[in-house]
């Protein structure tokens, strides 16, 4: 599964999961500098201290979120355009099957 976000206010996700962060009463002080400079620098870690991967699939029947990863990286979008190619690294998705 692939999932494309567009990020028109990049200061406001960073100041959301900064807030976050620091709401966060269970998290380590050593471990939360660390978190507030990733968060900072990267969107994709804002984006991850704010979205629960179980919690996206927690309701759906019959499936279970056996592992989770972010990785990110820019992409053109040209909304006429539906030629993607999300999959080019990966090289294991069939589109003539829809088989990965």
């Amino acid at each position: 599964m692939d999932l494309v976000l567009e990020v028109p206010d990049p200061d406001a996700l960073t100041g959301a999961a900064l807030t976050h962060i620091e709401a966060d009463e269970f998290m380590p002080e050593e471990e939360r500098g660390h978190a507030e400079s990733a968060v900072r620098e990267d969107e994709s870690e804002a984006l991850a201290y704010l979205v629960d991967p179980t919690d996206l699939v927690a309701e759906i029947p019959g499936v279970e979120l056996a592992q989770a990863s972010w990785s990110s990286e820019p992409v053109e979008y040209d909304p006429e355009s539906m030629e993607w190619d999300l999959d080019e690294e990966d090289g294991d998705f069939d589109e003539e099957t829809g088989n990965a």
